[in-house]
Formats: structure tokens, sequence, C-alpha cells
């Protein structure tokens, strides 16, 4: 691929060999032919998830493998994947079967505006179990009430965002789970759309409740920090008269 794509597709990856042919396809069946790529972040995977990615590529010019040599996270493989995208708009979903391909072209839609800093999916239906879905509502709630982010689920996958905003965040780990927090800092406006939750295919989640909250509130309180720390920089001009 010599031409610069309109749009990245950024797929991060652990363990997900199952599951990645379907969603690839599912990928290409619903964007426009010849205006994107899909970059897969195998995040140091110990199936098959390379294999299989690299079987794809034979006949599909605009997949791309990037891999982490150990596992690093989900907010390090979007990075990693951001960093290594071609366009100027990106999007991202869960590899896992779960995220509809078919809200990619909606969300890239919203952040075409350059007042928009991401345009974030919210599930109206989730496909979890009651015990997951009880923990996110209550991450969720905690979150939108200390930043407030207006964001009711800031754990789906499939967001849209121009890549220079994108990286020109403070990164973090979990830092995907803030982003409309971000976003807003920077100013920026943050739009939302509505999206259905499916079952998982294969395989099983790799992150539980409990585990999850251990590591996110932390987060949420340096999250929180950033905002009470922000300043707004004064315009500048430089003057071109001289005495």
């Amino acid at each position: 691929m010599n031409d610069v794509p309109e749009y990245s597709i950024v797929l991060p990856a652990k363990d997900e060999a199952e599951n990645l042919t379907d969603v690839i396809s599912e990928i290409a069946g619903v964007m426009p032919a010849g205006t994107y790529e899909v970059i897969v972040i195998d995040d140091g995977s110990s199936d098959a998830t390379g294999e299989i990615v690299c079987g794809l590529m034979r006949d599909r010019p605009w997949l791309r493998l990037v891999g982490h040599d150990k596992s690093c996270g989900k907010s390090a493989a979007i990075l990693t994947g951001v960093q290594h995208a071609r366009a100027r708009l990106i999007a991202t979903l869960d590899a896992d079967g779960q995220n509809d391909p078919r809200y990619l072209a909606p969300l890239l839609a919203l952040v075409a505006d350059p007042a928009v800093g991401v345009a974030a999916g919210q599930r109206v239906k989730h496909a979890h179990s009651p015990m997951k879905q009880w923990g996110s509502k209550l991450a969720n709630g905690l979150r939108s009430s200390l930043l407030g982010d207006h964001t009711r689920d800031t754990a789906c996958g499939l967001k849209a965002f121009p890549r220079d905003v994108f990286l020109r965040l403070p990164y973090f780990d979990t830092m995907h789970r803030f982003l409309p927090a971000l976003v807003m800092r920077e100013g920026l406006e943050v739009r939302h759309l509505d999206v259905l939750d499916r079952p998982r295919r294969h395989g099983v989640s790799k992150y539980g409740v409990i585990d999850r909250a251990l590591v996110g509130i932390p987060d949420l309180l340096g999250v929180w920090w950033l905002f009470r720390r922000r300043r707004r920089l004064p315009r500048s001009q430089e003057m071109s008269d001289r005495p």
C-alpha cells in the first residue's frame, strides 16, 4: 500500500486467534474499499494470533500486523497502533467480536468535525455477566461524577479520534478508559453513539471486575488531579512591527 488511507482501524489483540478472522472479514464488509487500513496489535499473545493475521495478510494488502514481545495491556496496544497508523482519523474496536464493526463508519463520521476530539460508543445492551455489568455501572458512575465527562460507558472498545489528538494526550496504563475526560481537558468535544454489544464468540475475557477496579481507582484520582492542574495557555501572536 503506497497511498495514505483515509482511516486506520486499530485492533488490540491478546490471544484472540479464534476471533480475528471473523472480525477482520466483518471490517472489510462494512468499510468502503480503498479507504482504510487495519492494524492488528498482537499484545504478547501465547496463541496463534500472529500466525493467523500473517495468513490473512497474503490477500489483504490493507491489513498490517505489529507485535509486542510481551503483553503490555490494552492502552499500550492502542498507542502502538496509533503510532503506526498512517491515516489522520483512527477507530478502535476489540478483537473478541463483541464490538460490531458496522458502527465504525458512523463513529469516524463524527470525528470528521475538527471540534470533536473523540467519538465514543455507548453500549445499550451488555453481553457480560451480571457481576461485570454491575461492576461497570459502579465504575462508570464514580468516574462520571468525579470527572464530569458525561459518558456513561468508557469501557466500550468502539471509539474514533484524530491521530494528532490522541498523540498529544498524557499516556498512562488504562488511559483508554479515560479518553472522553482527557479530550475534554484539551478543550475538544466528545460525541457519543449508542451501540449494541454482542456475545463473545470464542475464548474468555482477559480481565475481571476486581482487578480492573483496583487499577482504575488510582488512575481515576490521577486524571482528576490532571483536571485540577490544567490551565489554559494565553493566546500569543508574533509581533511583526519593529521599532
